[in-house]
């Protein structure tokens, strides 16, 4: 039994909702947040004191999952109850596709959906259409005009469009379409927090759903001089060879979380989600509001910022490996979860939809959320053998801003298989005894890898899922010299401008990106 044993004291659902008024829904989804970010996983430099009270305040799934390891894919299975193939968004919505991709790779990225389908119905849609208001702040990135948080079932939207990123970064004034400027310096991720909190104060007898999806910690990674110098007198010691990072295939990869800038955008999220719980307190339904907090894909050890290390997962977002797809799954509702309770059930983002909708009391919509189950059972009883066994599938037929190849997951129980769509080689984890994914076992359980292959791709031609296709201007001399410009010049300058973050008289720019203010 993969469940941990602990005792179940507590009403059932049903018996909740004949006592109590419908649950009110929080759900936390974070950007980029890797999974040992957090103190409860295992951060030893990041201090998340909120968070970690929250993960113990139900149900902490050990085998949590994004449904993509870039963040739009997630954010849409999410919303769907689908996985992403499915859906057909398959990259983080901007991503240059086919000819207009020319980074001198192998294969072509494949096209992909660039907003979420009006015909399907969505999670808010479904809560709204049953009574509950619904707000949403923060990142959306799941389309622009006519395909914004208020055309999918949101009442109310503060600070959600097209963009990924914050346009103005982390500090008034934000430049953001949808959201009023706070006063000069003012944080955007407490800010967002914030407003949440006011929305959970605002409301009465009518059952709710609110949506907290925090730009943090998503690039660029900014923070105040005050917490930049905390964590910069709290970094572990560096390496005693000076590398913090080691080429994985493709790019360099942290190795070590020491970070003080990121270390103080986790500090600001963490206390974010803390005005966030203390309004829920305040409001006297704590016991009958279900809370939700996870992320939309690993964080990010490679490209971008290089800001965290997901160790012992493999890789960071935008990777095939466990870094970048393991995330925190934290689900509470002391009427019916028990608090400090665990489980190992594989769990994903897509199954979010038909479980809130089980948990309040309302009907499911199999049709709709086709690829998610239902995570009731496993919340209230500990166990539900039927999940233990089933297969989740990753499908992302392109190359990852981070390193990641285009390839396709499938993991089924403790194994996980990715395809790789550039020669159609499989790679064999068993994940329980190799969680950093360094000894694939595919040319030793050929039978194991026929199957899970099979099942993948008849999974993805069902769903008419979109692959990649040779380059014709792919230059294998070229493809060598930046091969020698990543594992040279460029890793060296790597190491130097994260060592130089942890010196003392280390300064971004004039005001800290705007959080000093005169």
């Amino acid at each position: 039994m993969l469940f941990a044993t602990i005792t179940f004291a507590c009403l059932s659902i049903s018996q909740a909702k004949a006592e109590d008024a419908r649950p009110n829904v929080v759900l936390i989804l974070v950007d980029d947040l890797g999974l040992h970010d957090i103190g409860i996983e295992g951060s030893k430099f990041h201090q998340t004191p909120h968070i970690d009270a929250l993960a113990k305040r139900g149900m902490r799934f050990t085998a949590g999952y994004a449904n993509c390891r870039v963040c739009s894919p997630s954010r849409a299975s999410i919303q769907l109850g689908q996985f992403t193939a499915r859906h057909g968004i398959t990259d983080w919505i901007g991503a240059k596709t086919g000819m207009n991709f020319n980074r001198g790779d192998e294969l072509l990225p494949a096209e992909y959906a660039h907003e979420m389908p009006a015909k399907d119905v969505t999670l808010p849609e479904a809560l709204r259409e049953s009574g509950y208001k619904t707000f949403f702040a923060g990142k959306w990135h799941l389309g622009g005009e006519g395909s914004m948080p208020t055309d999918h079932g949101f009442d109310i939207n503060i600070g959600g469009h097209h963009r990924g990123s914050p346009p103005g970064g982390f500090f008034a004034p934000y430049k953001n379409p949808v959201m009023e400027d706070g006063p000069d310096g003012e944080s955007l991720t407490r800010r967002l927090g914030k407003e949440t909190a006011s929305f959970i104060e605002e409301q009465d007898d009518q059952p709710y759903f609110a949506m907290l999806s925090f730009y943090a910690v998503h690039g660029p990674i900014q923070t105040t001089q005050e917490l930049w110098q905390k964590y910069r007198e709290s970094a572990p010691t560096p390496p005693a060879d000076g590398n913090r990072f080691k080429i994985d295939r493709t790019l360099p990869v942290r190795q070590i979380q020491d970070n003080p800038v990121y270390a103080g955008m986790m500090e600001t999220l963490d206390n974010a989600v803390g005005d966030v719980m203390a309004a829920i307190e305040a409001s006297g339904k704590a016991d009958n509001t279900l809370v939700i907090f996870t992320g939309d894909n690993g964080g990010v050890s490679s490209g971008d910022a290089y800001s965290t290390s997901n160790l012992p997962h493999r890789g960071g977002k935008g990777r095939q490996w466990e870094g970048g797809l393991r995330e925190p799954y934290y689900v509470s509702m002391p009427a019916i979860v028990p608090e400090n309770s665990t489980s190992d059930v594989p769990v994903i983002g897509s199954d979010l939809y038909p479980t809130i909708l089980d948990v309040c009391n309302l009907p499911l919509r199999p049709q709709q959320h086709v690829d998610g189950r239902s995570l009731e059972t496993v919340l209230t009883s500990g166990i539900d053998e039927s999940l233990e066994q089933r297969s989740l599938i990753w499908h992302y037929p392109h190359y990852g801003n981070q390193g990641g190849e285009p390839s396709s997951v499938i993991r089924t129980g403790d194994y996980k298989l990715i395809h790789y769509h550039l020669d159609s080689h499989d790679e064999l984890y068993h994940l329980p005894t190799d969680i950093g994914e360094q000894n694939d076992l595919a040319s030793e359980q050929p039978e194991r890898v026929a199957a899970m292959r099979k099942e993948l791709l008849a999974y993805l031609k069902s769903v008419d899922a979109k692959f990649p296709e040779p380059d014709p201007r792919f230059d294998p001399e070229k493809a060598k010299q930046r091969w020698a410009r990543t594992h040279g010049p460029n890793k060296e300058r790597l190491e130097k401008r994260e060592a130089a973050m942890l010196a003392p008289n280390w300064k971004p720019n004039g005001d800290w990106w705007g959080s000093t203010v005169d």
